[in-house]
């Protein structure tokens, strides 16, 4: 269920145009318990190699049935997302993400 949540919403933040997916993706990774959002790009300096620019990480606590949200911080480190840090909704936490109210997630 959550793994197709997040595929949906990684849809919803793509660009339609093909050509615009070429300079700027989004894209996730999920290990069942964790989930990374990222950016995908080409490198600045040498558009012949892509990169992925992690922005927000979802964590879910089985023992609370919990989602916990961070976001990045310029020094690599990953936050607590506040106000919302944690839900039992994921849905929540990915309209938080979306709506981006404190420009964290996309500047």
């Amino acid at each position: 269920m959550a793994e197709v949540q997040l595929s949906s919403f990684i849809e919803s933040l793509r660009p339609s145009d093909e050509d615009v997916r070429k300079q700027l993706d989004y894209g996730y990774s999920w290990d069942g318990q964790a989930a990374i959002l990222f950016e995908i790009r080409p490198q600045w300096n040498d558009s012949s190699k892509t990169l992925k620019v992690e922005f927000a990480k979802l964590r879910y606590v089985k023992s609370n049935k919990t989602w916990k949200l961070y976001w990045l911080r310029g020094s690599r480190k990953w936050e607590a997302y506040e106000p919302l840090p944690e839900s039992t909704n994921l849905q929540e936490l990915l309209t938080d993400i979306k709506n981006d109210e404190y420009a964290c997630f996309f500047g």
